[in-house]
């Protein structure tokens, strides 16, 4: 059920971020920008083909894409040991199948309020840099010797 892919759609037309992981499949993104000030460990799986729902796609695509969010949650966790992990695929703004992954932290501009509330207070400092993380993230994919395509 895969559409053609939309002239206005940002994730069609651009990376939607620091692209650490390209895979057949989707793209494996750290955000940039106005949410990485203040959320610094956000990072996106992007689906490549332009489709917009999660049931859009075959039960083994199904399977790749959660086995690469549950990739990018277990290195997030590893590596800054996060006081929670948010998970989201919205796409109300943008509708191209994309997973959120958030580490968030006890004291981050919005915890334990969602990070499209209102900020409460400054941006956290992360514990660790983030050029360590993305490089767990690119080693993560590299050490998977699962037999399906991502």
């Amino acid at each position: 059920m895969s559409a053609a892919p939309q002239s206005t759609c940002p994730l069609c037309a651009g990376d939607g971020g620091l692209v650490l992981v390209r895979t057949p499949n989707y793209r494996v993104v750290r955000v940039e920008g106005d949410d990485a000030a203040l959320h610094p460990a956000f990072y996106r799986l992007i689906w490549n083909a332009h489709v917009a729902e999660f049931s859009d796609l075959s039960a083994a695509d199904r399977v790749a894409c959660m086995e690469g969010v549950a990739r990018l949650e277990r290195v997030l966790r590893e590596q800054l040991a996060p006081t929670k992990i948010n998970l989201a695929s919205l796409g109300n703004m943008v509708p191209h199948l994309h997973w959120h992954v958030i580490a968030r932290f006890e004291g981050d501009a919005h915890f334990p309020a969602p990070i499209w509330a209102a900020p409460r207070r400054e941006a956290l400092a992360l514990p660790r840099a983030l050029d360590a993380v993305d490089q767990a993230v690119v080693a993560a994919w590299a050490e998977a010797t699962t037999g399906a395509a991502d």
